[in-house]
């Protein structure tokens, strides 16, 4: 049984700073994913060209991308040493000017924790919907064609039949992003802001990153709290998933 008054002792304000970042984050991430993936899935599902067979493993082998690992390379990618973080001089040969190009602070800031989860929820989008695209009729195409459509309207009209499997591919991406703890755990710094009076926000600790430091601390309570609100989450993305999946089979 909770504590009577468990969110005022932690504060509400707390708990709702952590649910608006993992959102940003995710909802972010999901989008830019989502805009990457169609075009890889659109290249890969409507062109043919050396190679396609080992990039589409590329694809499939991404969705087991361990997370740890992608927040290693994004924390190396974005640290002082890397060619983000660190900068770099533009030199113009023949000459004495060089153009310096100074580092950007992005690590142990949202924007890092959004990268990683891009690179994270890329593949799995882009499957996902290389599977819809893969999956419809070729008679859609040969209707297209047949009506005079280009190569374009052909591929505008067969994602739009499988737009059905686009969306299911974005929630799957979401509910990848959404429950996410090692990658953003090592470029987010897990941070969260004093506001005086004892009160914090969050500025970089999500759902996930924040259970599992409150639980060290032996704060249990709480860590339920916060696992009950990513469960519902959780929930809600597989119930929109599943009505989106059968909307798109009664068709």
């Amino acid at each position: 049984m909770f504590q009577a008054g468990i969110f005022e002792e932690f504060g509400t304000q707390y708990l709702i700073s952590i649910v608006l970042v993992t959102l940003r984050v995710s909802l972010t991430a999901v989008g830019v994913a989502t805009l990457i993936s169609i075009v890889l899935a659109g290249v890969l599902g409507f062109r043919e060209f050396p190679g396609k067979r080992a990039a589409v493993a590329v694809v499939n082998t991404g969705m087991g991308f361990p997370s740890v690992v992608v927040g290693l390379a994004v924390l190396l990618l974005l640290s002082n040493q890397g060619p983000i973080g660190g900068g770099f001089t533009l030199g113009i040969p023949g000459t004495t000017v060089a153009f310096d190009f100074g580092g950007v602070e992005l690590l142990f800031t949202p924007t890092a924790m959004i990268i990683s989860q891009v690179i994270l929820a890329t593949p799995v989008v882009t499957s996902v919907t290389l599977s819809a695209i893969e999956g419809v009729d070729d008679s859609i195409r040969d209707a297209a064609f047949a009506a005079g459509g280009t190569g374009v309207d052909v591929s505008v009209a067969v994602v739009r039949e499988a737009r059905y499997g686009v969306v299911t591919a974005v929630l799957a991406g979401f509910g990848r992003a959404v429950s996410e703890v090692g990658s953003v755990l090592i470029v987010g710094g897990n941070i969260a802001i004093a506001t005086g009076g004892g009160a914090r926000v969050s500025f970089t600790r999500t759902l996930t990153t924040a259970i599992t430091v409150e639980s060290r601390q032996g704060n249990y309570e709480l860590g339920i709290a916060l696992g009950v609100v990513l469960l519902v989450l959780a929930l809600a993305v597989n119930a929109l998933g599943s009505l989106v999946r059968d909307r798109g089979n009664t068709r």
